[in-house]
Parts: C-alpha cells; structure tokens; sequence
C-alpha cells in the first residue's frame, strides 16, 4: 500500500472526535464558542495525524484551509485567512527548515560517514567502545542536523549496520545477538539524548522554545546557547551510562572488536581524502556555531547579536554560493519544505488556542486536579513530567504530542509552582526522552527496528528502561547543574 495513500477509518475517527468537540460536549463556562470550535479542529487535527490518515504536510494544509474558511479566530474573511497563514512568519520554522536544507550536505558529501567511521577506528577495539563511537558522532552531528531521523536513520544507521554485517551479526541468518542487536539499540537510544541537547537537534524542539514563552508571557525565551549550556551536562552523563546501562540489558555475544578499528580504517580509505566540499561543510558548521552560541554578541556587545534564524540563512547561502549545495538539491528537500508547512501550522493552531484562552483554561482544570492531591509543587511536577512522557506510548509523532500536551502542562506545572525554567528545561528534555519508548515513536523508530535485530519486545523494555535513566538524570543531574546555573 502507499503510505501517502488516504486512510478512511482513521480519518473517520479524526472527524469523529472534531464533530463531537464542536457540537456535542458543551462549551464550558469562561470558554468562547469560537474557541472550544478551534479546539475542536486541533484535535481532529492531531487526531489525523497520530492516526496517520495522510501525510502530515498534507493535513496542515487541510487545517490551515479549515481555520480560514471557518473563522474560528476572526469573523472577517481577510483576517482569518491571515491568522491561518500566520504561522509561516515564526523565524524558528524556518530555522529548521534552513538547517533540515544544510544537513544534506552531510550526506552528500560524506562527511557524515566520514565523523562515524572515525570515531569508530578511534574508539572501536571493543563492542561498548563501538556504541560510544555512534553515540559521539550522534553528538558531533545532532547541533547542525534538525532532522533526527535522517541523522540516526540515514547516516548512522548505514555505519552500524556494516560494522554489525562486517561481523557476520544477522538478522537473516539469526545471530543478531553477536553484536548488531547491541550496536542497533545503541544506534536509536543515542538519538533521542542528543536531540534533548541542542534546540536545532530535532525539529520539535523550537515549538517547545514557542509554547515556553507563551506561557511564561515572553519572561523565559529559550535561546540556542542558553539551551545548549543548560543540557549539556545531564546529556554527556546519558551518553555516558547509556552504553554501559544497555550493554547490561542485552550483552553482545563479541566484546573484542579489534577487527572494527580496521574495518572503519579501511572505509575511511574508500572515502579517500578530504575533499574540498568536505572542507567547506566544516567551516560553515563552524561558523553556525560560532554565531549560533552568541559568540559576537558575548565579545563585541550587543550590536553585533545575530539571530538564529538569520545565522542559518548565512550558512544555507554560503553552502550555494560555493557550490556544495545547488538551488535544485535544496528544493528537492522534502523534509524540509514539508517540515515548514506542518510546522506553520501546529504553530499557528498552538498559538491561537492559547491567545483565545483555551490553554489557560485546560491548565486551571489540571491544576485544579492536582491540587485535590495535595502532595506539593514537587509532587505536582513530577507526577505532570510523568504523565507527559508516558502518553507518548499513544502517539506516533513527537510533534503531535508536543502540540498538543507541553503548553497546558507547563502551565500547569507553573501554576502548582514549579520553577519555570527547571520545569520548562525538564518538559524540554522529557520531549526528546519520550522517543526512547517504542518502535513508533519517531521517525527514526521505524528505521532502525525494521532492520530486525531486535524483537518488540526487547525494544520495548530498552525502551522503558532507557527512559527511567534518562529522566533520573536529567531530574537529579539537571537539577544539580541548572541550580549552579542560577536557573532555580
């Protein structure tokens, strides 16, 4: 079947649920009817997406038509047609969007195999040295490539697999469990500790970045730097122990992998040297970090503050100018182009439903359960960060999820209070976290259980297991670290 192909049952289910919001369950009391009718294509909206009724680029074109032609946010045809396409004016869409075009160069120029083998030669005698190997190239690529799954599926996902093969670790000939079984969990679990670390290392996260300063009345605006240095510390700790923790779940049948050194050695051959291209890529990802860290802001002062967007679009025309991009590879970007629209509008749904007060009112009703407990802002937060994670167990987008959870659930967590910004950096990191649960969980889930070296079973309880380390870090890790920070 094609996957882009239109799935009436679920779509039913989306109108379903759309239908019943907007004209069965009651509008309740301090809710505008225009607003609970927004709600109501927000949730067939997500409905759709998580039932994966068609592409997600395809219903975010159907919801932006729907909130125009609908007046769900303004009864004057000019100005609903605005405020549906008012999402497209968010400079951090387009930051991904730029940054999804610029990591093609990864691929198409080899560098990104290139950084994998390397550290594999470097740090390949053993098997766990192998998974610190893919976890250390995860890491050096996450800053610069939005998209999660083509850096864990498209590039490094190839790397493990020759590393399992070259082996004679099968799927087909059943001895997965000599190494590639290991290399592959190892492979996937690292994706979603490197996409908690830097704003521009999955493409969800500016939503997150959005959703905070609504919240918070623009008092907290996540910037890349400021993002970066607050998970830099519980994320180099879950890179560290996530190796060891799943070498101890699943032992590789082969601990010595000298072998591995030489085969990443002989890759490295084939790759030959450096080319120029190569050379170029490196130098603008170096200048995208430079700018992106605020490092002309910290040395020469305000005046010389470039934002991130416009730092992206420097790197994307310096790529094109010097050829190691064409105007043509850069329109053939789907997922670029693709991550814009559906970006543009969750954004612009998000924001509408929190200016028209639906948010603040599904924060109060939460609040007001948690409350009836009577077990703290402690308590409150933890049981709101739990909640949010292991719902991801019902959804097969993180965007999705984002979307429609973080805003009223930050909110309420604020309200109960919680610090805003060890919470907001708690949610932020629980927001990659939750990828670690199943085989649908992001895009690169599928990728890398498909290639069958795992049963559901064993990438289910990694699954669960990684994510009870990864919080305990962040929660007590983070913590530590953002209080020496002064973000308590």
């Amino acid at each position: 079947m094609n996957k882009d192909a239109f799935k009436l049952r679920p779509a039913l289910v989306a109108i379903g649920l759309g239908l019943l919001i907007w004209f069965i369950i009651p509008v309740p009391e301090g809710v505008k009817p225009q607003a609970w009718h927004l709600l109501a294509l927000f949730v067939g909206t997500i409905a759709a997406i998580i039932g994966k009724v068609m592409p997600i680029g395809a219903l975010a074109m159907i919801a932006i038509a729907l909130v125009a032609m609908l007046g769900v946010t303004s009864d004057k045809p000019g100005t609903a047609i605005a405020d549906a396409l008012s999402g497209f004016a968010n400079p951090l869409i387009w930051l991904i969007g730029i940054s999804i075009m610029i990591s093609r160069g990864l691929i198409k120029t080899g560098l990104g195999a290139r950084i994998g083998y390397w550290f594999i030669a470097l740090f390949g005698r053993k098997t766990v040295g192998i998974g610190y190997a893919l976890s250390l190239s995860e890491l050096v690529l996450a800053p610069v490539t939005p998209s999660n799954t083509a850096r864990g599926g498209g590039i490094m996902h190839p790397i493990m697999k020759s590393i399992a093969l070259s082996f004679g670790s099968s799927p087909e000939q059943g001895t997965e469990g000599k190494i590639g079984r290991y290399l592959a969990l190892v492979n996937y679990h690292a994706n979603p500790i490197t996409s908690a670390m830097f704003i521009t290392a999955t493409a969800p996260n500016p939503l997150v970045v959005k959703l905070v300063a609504e919240a918070t009345g623009a008092q907290i605006s996540l910037s890349w730097s400021t993002w970066a240095l607050a998970m830099l510390l519980p994320g180099l700790v879950a890179i560290l122990l996530m190796p060891l923790v799943l070498a101890k779940l699943y032992p590789p049948e082969i601990t010595d992998t000298h072998a591995a050194s030489d085969f990443a050695r002989g890759k490295l051959q084939e790759l030959g040297p450096v080319k120029v291209s190569e050379t170029i890529l490196l130098g603008v990802f170096a200048w995208l970090l430079f700018l992106w860290a605020g490092v002309p802001e910290m040395l020469l002062g305000k005046a010389w503050a470039v934002d991130p967007t416009a730092a992206a679009a420097s790197g994307l025309a310096l790529l094109l100018v010097t050829g190691v991009l064409s105007w043509d590879e850069v329109l053939a970007e789907k997922g670029a182009w693709d991550t814009v629209v559906w970006f543009a509008a969750l954004v612009m749904m998000a924001t509408f439903l929190n200016k028209l007060g639906v948010v603040p009112w599904l924060s109060k009703s939460l609040q007001g359960g948690i409350e009836h407990l009577g077990i703290g802002w402690v308590g409150a937060g933890l049981l709101l960060l739990l909640a949010y994670t292991y719902a991801h167990y019902m959804f097969a987008s993180t965007t999705a999820h984002i979307t429609a959870m973080y805003g009223a659930f930050y909110a309420a967590g604020i309200a109960l209070g919680a610090p805003p910004m060890g919470f907001a950096l708690l949610m932020a990191a629980a927001s990659s976290i939750m990828m670690t649960l199943t085989h649908y969980a992001t895009g690169t889930s599928p990728i890398i259980f498909n290639s069958g070296y795992t049963t559901l079973g064993q990438w289910w309880f990694a699954g669960l297991v990684m994510s009870v380390v990864n919080l305990v870090v962040w929660i007590v890790v983070g913590g530590i670290w953002w209080s020496v920070l002064g973000y308590w």
